[in-house]
């Protein structure tokens, strides 16, 4: 398939600047897998629209304040996106301004830590070398990274969290599950509907468009995640009873399935680079919780691969007839 397979028009009205409150206020639309039928719900109804012995898998990845205001010695200014941790003192960054070659050196404008380009990867990424561990400095000089089509500040940081979120590490918030509340989650169990964790930290292909039509040539870089031996179990014990395996949001998605790359899914620890677009073969998940996503990414063709190109953006356009809001704080859609 090719890039422009998966373009559609979204004027700028349409994107979310801001959460709404409550959470589970936001609006849901149901999109069956199977047939063209549409429907327009509201998230807190969602109780009642899984099945008892549903089983929903949630990404427990927690936003670090990734953003990082910094300045050269030479009083140029410039500022560093945390992506992922290499080691105590690396990490691959995003870093922004003029002149990041290797050898370049920053100090950090709220914190007594500096900085070093050490290698440069593809695009804005580098390898940075911190002179000591940032992530404890990071409450003093770090900002919620809110992504780049969001222009209005976020007044609470924890608006940016889910609420089940306790596993720090990522570069951007796994979407999905902001509609969440715990009441609502309360609510679920009650109703019989169970719950799994898995971990994914966020990184550099949330913010990275994708360059070129053909998407044969497309790599996705890799992020860090983990399937606890506790969801494989729960998942298998949700499959033996007749449920199904929601995934809410397209981190957990990407993870469940590159857990099962071997054929059954396994427990797993390590980076996963798995570009999910139409044609993939499904192994675990049978549904999907997810915002509405930007044209021409991956995200879009991850959705397009469980429900279809076409009644996707269908079902795209139906959204805006109906005034939904799209992306990060946006509103939903169920896929099953």
């Amino acid at each position: 398939m090719r890039l422009s397979d998966f373009d559609y028009d979204l004027p700028e009205g349409f994107i979310a600047q801001t959460p709404i409150e409550p959470r589970d206020s936001s609006r849901l639309l149901l999109l069956p897998r199977e047939d063209d039928t549409v429907g327009h719900r509201v998230f807190h109804e969602l109780p009642t629209l899984l099945r008892p012995g549903d089983l929903l898998v949630f990404n427990n990845t927690r936003v670090i304040p990734a953003r990082l205001a910094v300045h050269k010695s030479t009083g140029g200014r410039g500022e560093i996106l945390l992506l992922s941790q290499i080691d105590r003192t690396s990490w691959e960054c995003f870093v922004g301004g003029k002149g990041a070659r290797v050898g370049t050196r920053y100090a950090l404008d709220a914190a007594p830590v500096t900085a070093e380009v050490v290698d440069v990867l593809e695009g804005p990424r580098r390898v940075v070398a911190f002179s000591d561990d940032i992530r404890g400095y990071l409450s003093q000089a770090g900002e919620m990274p809110l992504p780049p089509y969001i222009h209005t500040r976020l007044t609470d940081p924890e608006r940016y969290q889910t609420v089940y979120a306790h596993n720090p590490g990522s570069a951007a918030a796994p979407t999905a599950g902001l509609h969440f509340t715990p009441e609502l989650l309360t609510r679920l169990a009650a109703a019989g509907i169970g719950r799994a964790e898995v971990t994914l930290h966020v990184g550099s292909d949330t913010f990275q468009p994708v360059k070129g039509e053909d998407l044969s040539q497309h790599h996705m870089h890799g992020e860090w995640c983990t399937v606890p031996a506790e969801t494989v179990t729960t998942i298998a014990a949700t499959r033996a009873a007749g449920g199904r395996v929601i995934a809410v949001g397209t981190t957990t998605t990407r993870t469940l399935e590159a857990a099962a790359q071997g054929g059954a899914l396994q427990t797993f620890e390590g980076v996963v680079d798995l570009f999910i677009q139409p044609g993939y073969k499904w192994r675990v998940i049978d549904g999907l919780i997810t915002n509405f996503h930007l044209p021409k990414s991956t995200l879009l063709m991850l959705v397009s691969a469980l429900a279809g190109r076409e009644r996707i953006l269908a079902a795209y356009e139906e959204a805006k007839s109906q005034g939904y809001r799209f992306f990060s704080f946006g509103d939903a859609m169920l896929i099953a």
